[in-house]
């Protein structure tokens, strides 16, 4: 999954950022409006976490701007303003969820979740050749065996999961999985996915798609 945190609090954006790192989540950061605007355009992101009041272009006006540009990605806005109004207003405006500051961390984290798997049509448990995957646990198995999984890890091969036997470019998990800062010509995809093979055992369950990338 991949979000885009927009929110000019630099320290406390960092420490969400960082939170969601920790949960397998690719992120990156905006401290204004015009540079959200910017990235959102840019990036393709499954989630957009938006604070309301942004410096350059107030927050209303980004939420606004991106529901009207048909964007896929599903807007949690964040305000200080907790009031039955405010959050009406902020609904209206396009955004899919609202959460008030302060908010509790976990919270924000299972809201995410739940915002992506409607973004992606993704139930919360997925199954195929014997693998289940928790996505809210973030925990895997296959036939039974719990199988350690890093986050990177967990976060290809839910792309892949949801994919549900269609290819998957290696540019498109590095842009889902990875943040802008990924560097696109190194052989980060396909280590990735050998350790993942190895992990799941056998008979393997990622077939390469020779010149188009990797289905389940």
């Amino acid at each position: 999954m991949r979000v885009l945190l927009i929110e000019d609090e630099v320290l406390l954006a960092e420490q969400v950022a960082d939170g969601l790192r920790d949960q397998g989540m690719a992120v990156d950061l905006a401290a204004d409006g015009i540079d959200g605007l910017h990235k959102a355009g840019a990036n393709r992101y499954d989630v957009i976490v938006l604070d309301r009041d942004l410096p350059l272009v107030h927050g209303d006006q980004v939420c606004t701007a991106l529901a009207a540009s048909g964007s896929d990605a599903r807007i949690l806005m964040l305000t200080a303003a907790g009031e039955a109004a405010d959050r009406v207003a902020g609904l209206i405006l396009g955004a899919d969820d609202y959460l008030p500051k302060p908010f509790v961390f976990d919270e924000l984290v299972l809201r995410i979740r739940a915002l992506a798997r409607r973004a992606n049509n993704a139930p919360r448990v997925l199954r195929s050749a014997g693998l289940t995957f928790d996505t809210a646990r973030r925990v895997v198995t296959r036939d039974g065996r719990i199988i350690p999984l890093t986050t990177k890890e967990l976060a290809v091969l839910e792309i892949l999961m949801v994919a549900d036997g269609a290819v998957v470019s290696a540019e498109d998990l590095l842009e889902r999985a990875w943040d802008e800062h990924a560097d696109p010509f190194t052989a980060t995809v396909r280590v990735t996915i050998a350790r993942l093979r190895r992990k799941l055992g056998d008979p393997p369950l990622i077939e390469t798609a020779v010149g188009a990338g990797y289905r389940l």
